[in-house]
């Protein structure tokens, strides 16, 4: 899979690129099937909301298979490469969920401003790519993107350790008017298997999700090798210390894995 022009040059304008269906009905299935046994797991690397149920799983990619092959899809790897210019490495790998009732918000922040603060990345030649493992919609805890923000580079921000089980870096209601009096806000919403790319500087967020029906979305975040970050005070399955490049696996790598589980089904 390979970027147009135009559409990086979307992507530089707007922060974010959204491509839908971009994975197949019955590949959305897998990812489905190995969240939901990622989830099942009783491992530190899963962080559960307040009632007990799955907020995000880190690093699965290191201990599941399935996540293990889209960590090295070409559909997601080529075309963060043609972004940074350059071979990438898996700087962190996620598997949120916005479970029905229960999904928590996730406040407004940027991702780089983060990994900057805390593990001493350099500079924003990393990124988001993301994999809807669900219909998202407007009424299951979407994201929220403010356009245009990456444009501001790092805005200040404050370490917000109590709203959530998770600590961000988190900007306050003030600068996120600001933001959005210039660029808007939208909430790209699509079916499974649907993609979205988006600059690690652009402001996003995602509101609880009280309807009753759950949402995943599965996030890489990509880092250029050169671009590594410094610090190590997070824990490995946080903030990743491999920086070889990844290797991209065949374009059918999800698919085999799906008929391997079936006939070991039968």
């Amino acid at each position: 899979m390979e970027l147009s022009k135009e559409q990086i040059k979307q992507f530089h304008e707007e922060g974010y690129l959204f491509l839908p269906e971009v994975f197949t009905p019955e590949e959305a299935k897998l990812l489905k099937q190995e969240s939901e046994n990622v989830y099942s797991m009783n491992r530190k690397e899963v962080w559960r909301e307040k009632t007990g149920v799955a907020r995000t799983a880190f690093a699965a990619h290191t201990y599941n298979e399935g996540f293990k092959r889209l960590g090295a899809h070409p559909r997601l790897v080529n075309p963060v490469k043609q972004i940074l210019e350059g071979d990438v490495y898996m700087h962190q790998f996620k598997v949120n969920a916005k479970a029905a009732f229960d999904g928590d918000v996730w406040q407004w922040h940027q991702d780089f401003g983060t990994w900057n603060r805390d593990d001493q990345m350099p500079e924003p030649r990393a990124m988001n790519i993301s994999v809807f493992v669900d219909d998202v919609t407007a009424a299951n805890g979407p994201l929220l993107f403010i356009p245009k923000s990456h444009k501001f580079g790092v805005v200040e921000a404050g370490h917000d350790l109590e709203t959530t089980s998770y600590p961000l870096w988190t900007l306050d209601r003030a600068k996120v008017k600001e933001l959005a009096e210039n660029g808007g806000c939208v909430a790209p919403t699509g079916p499974a298997g649907s993609m979205l790319l988006f600059s690690s500087l652009l402001v996003h967020a995602s509101p609880p999700n009280i309807s009753p029906f759950g949402r995943t979305i599965v996030y890489l975040s990509l880092c250029h090798i050169e671009n590594h970050i410094r610090a190590f005070k997070r824990d490995e399955w946080i903030a990743h210390r491999n920086f070889d490049p990844i290797i991209p696996m065949d374009d059918n790598c999800l698919t085999e894995l799906a008929i391997k589980n079936q006939t070991a089904a039968e």
